[in-house]
């Protein structure tokens, strides 16, 4: 039988790639500074930016990157200013996909993602089209490795998780999005380092897409994700395991 790897659950295998693209740190300062502007350039009282600054230092982020991104942000020293924008749309096969940007031309963004979608057999929607099949969960990945699912639970659970499901070699654990930074600290502080930790968007169902859909898909998500202006894609899109070897 095919195994299927459900979009969200391989971001946190593309990591190490992604990291290689060149982009990253770009798309890091963006989020800092995007959080520093909205709830102020302390982390210990803005939550968000938090965690931007520790994403980034998870990136290997020069420090004065870091601090030049809050300081644009705040308005200390002249820099670009982001607007937040969010796009709906559908993949080939009719699949769901939720884009969350950072943009400084609104125009030059929405008409280079309705291009990238009509490539590969999709289209751009009408807001809250497929919003509502997303809730914003806090999501983290951990390797069965670290435990049993028996004593992944007792912790997780124990400090606010809602819900803990099998990924093959990984435990999932999702979490209200208030309640992520105690779960995932309590993770930490057990001795276990995540290998993905983020607020993310969960679909409440899947599509299923093998063959020449499937294909579109992988090449239009990582053209997403290449994107100067895409923070953050989710899709329900649930791919057989075998097409990502042909990609």
């Amino acid at each position: 039988m095919s195994g299927h790897s459900k979009w969200h659950t391989i971001k946190h295998k593309k990591g190490a790639l992604d990291a290689k693209r060149g982009k990253a740190f770009e798309k890091l300062a963006k989020e800092i500074a995007v959080a520093a502007r909205m709830g102020g350039g302390d982390p210990d009282s803005n939550a968000r930016l938090r965690k931007a600054v520790a994403d980034a230092r998870g990136a290997s982020m020069p420090n004065d990157k870091i601090t030049n991104a809050i300081k644009r942000g705040t308005g200390e020293i002249e820099g670009v200013q982001y607007e937040e924008m969010t796009y709906e749309g559908y993949g080939p096969g009719g699949v769901a996909v939720y884009l969350e940007c950072q943009t400084d031309n609104k125009n030059r963004t929405v008409a280079e993602l309705r291009h990238m979608l009509g490539k590969y057999g999709g289209n751009l929607g009408e807001s809250g089209s497929v919003s509502w099949m997303f809730s914003k969960k806090g999501y983290i990945v951990v390797s069965k490795e670290d435990r049993s699912q028996d004593e992944m639970e007792e912790l997780a659970i124990e400090v606010g998780a809602e819900d803990i499901q099998d990924d093959g070699d990984s435990w999932e654990i999702f979490t209200a999005t208030e309640d992520f930074e105690t779960v995932r600290d309590a993770i930490v502080a057990a001795g276990i380092e995540p290998a993905s930790a983020e607020i993310s968007w969960i679909p409440s169902n899947y599509v299923s897409l093998e063959g020449g859909d499937a294909q579109k898909m992988i090449k239009l998500m990582d053209h997403l994700d290449d994107h100067d202006d895409v923070q953050n894609v989710a899709t329900n899109a649930d791919i057989a395991t075998e097409e990502f070897d042909k990609a």
